[in-house]
């Protein structure tokens, strides 16, 4: 028996797209934790968001800053101190982010309650 193929409105094919997009620039378990903390924190040093961000091993959030910033989600700032320190912030196009991570961060807190009353 042969399937219909299911036909999609091209609208509908271009948001899944855009979901399918956004979902492939914050893969992975550290971009969105990392956005987060810039979003809530602002500015933040390498060590500063390295004890922000519980777990992360230095080279793990340095190789993830380094995506982020050529996503331009995040701007990464070189100051001219002795020893060199660096600070990150998000980007305008990062901070447009913020409705997606204050909707995961209620949600969240819904399904952590759900959770604490099944047991």
């Amino acid at each position: 028996m042969k399937k219909e193929k299911i036909e999609i409105d091209p609208e509908c094919k271009n948001h899944i797209r855009g979901v399918r997009d956004t979902i492939y620039l914050l893969d992975g378990k550290w971009k969105t934790i990392i956005i987060s903390h810039l979003y809530y924190t602002g500015k933040l040093r390498f060590m500063d968001l390295k004890r922000q961000v519980d777990g992360i091993a230095s080279k793990t959030l340095s190789k993830e800053l380094k995506i982020l910033e050529m996503n331009n989600l995040i701007k990464r700032t070189q100051n001219n101190t002795m020893p060199v320190s660096v600070d990150y912030e998000l980007t305008d196009f990062g901070k447009s982010l913020h409705s997606i991570i204050d909707t995961m961060g209620e949600w969240g807190i819904k399904y952590r309650k759900q959770l604490l009353q099944k047991e």
